[in-house]
């Protein structure tokens, strides 16, 4: 089955390297015009910007913790394309602290930030987009989270616990905008070969990883993002609500 997306408008937060960049590439490569989100890589982004197949991409900016620049890339993107018809929800962070030394005030910032960016903004960001999918007569929301809202993770329990609340607000959001047309899916990936965790993959550590899988590596961004086009495609209306899990069968969910 040949997926594609003619006219559609796609939203890809996180777009500049990893999943984001992939998902981008293959959106633009099945018809859609993609918007390409960055915070702060200007230049990742501006690459991955020229190399898109097509016509009339864009390219945006937002703190994803920030409300304030969120609402504006949202108006921009309905100002200059009309509408948004698939949001691609990627952009995160990850940060590992020792929980056991760690003080109150590091603790803090370090847990505040984090929710910002990986649950708050998202939620944020799917609610303005729902509302004018709602004016447009549907559309489609993706979230991209993790096998540690799951399994646990002891050295980033923020992490852990803003891909966990995100999965919550994609089942809660899907039977809210399931009225009106929209439908929202979660992929919930394991490692991942991307820029975030270039740190954990090597030597040793990046055996022990793979091995945690019985294919005994890693995921490619591009088998996510085929993944999120799936999800994101005619066809899987029934799906809403969903949490495909996609770790290789490092982690299995009964």
């Amino acid at each position: 089955m040949e997926i594609s997306f003619p006219n559609k408008i796609v939203l890809v937060t996180g777009a500049s390297r990893g999943i984001g960049r992939a998902t981008a590439q293959l959106f633009a490569g099945s018809g859609a015009t993609v918007m390409v989100h960055y915070h702060q890589n200007k230049a990742a982004a501006e690459e991955v910007l020229s190399g898109l197949p097509g016509q009339n991409h864009r390219m945006v900016q937002a703190d994803m913790g920030h409300p304030g620049d969120i609402k504006k890339m949202v108006d921009e993107i309905i100002g200059s394309h009309g509408r948004i018809d698939i949001l691609v929800n990627n952009a995160g962070i990850f940060e590992e602290r020792d929980m056991t030394g760690i003080s109150m005030e590091a603790f803090m910032d370090y847990w505040e930030q984090t929710i910002r960016v990986n649950l708050t903004g998202p939620t944020l960001l799917s609610n303005m987009v729902a509302r004018e999918m709602m004016r447009t007569g549907g559309g489609k929301i993706v979230n991209v989270t993790s096998r540690g809202a799951f399994r646990g993770e002891p050295n980033a329990w923020a992490y852990g616990a803003s891909k966990a609340g995100l999965n919550s607000v994609g089942q809660s959001m899907a039977k809210a905008l399931a009225p009106h047309n929209i439908q929202v899916y979660t992929i919930a990936p394991g490692f991942v070969e991307t820029d975030m965790a270039s740190k954990h993959l090597t030597g040793e550590k990046r055996k022990e990883i793979e091995s945690q899988s019985p294919m005994n590596r890693v995921a490619h961004p591009a088998e996510i993002a085929r993944a999120i086009m799936m999800l994101a495609s005619d066809g899987t209306e029934y799906m809403t609500g969903c949490i495909l899990d996609m770790n290789g069968a490092s982690y299995l969910r009964t």
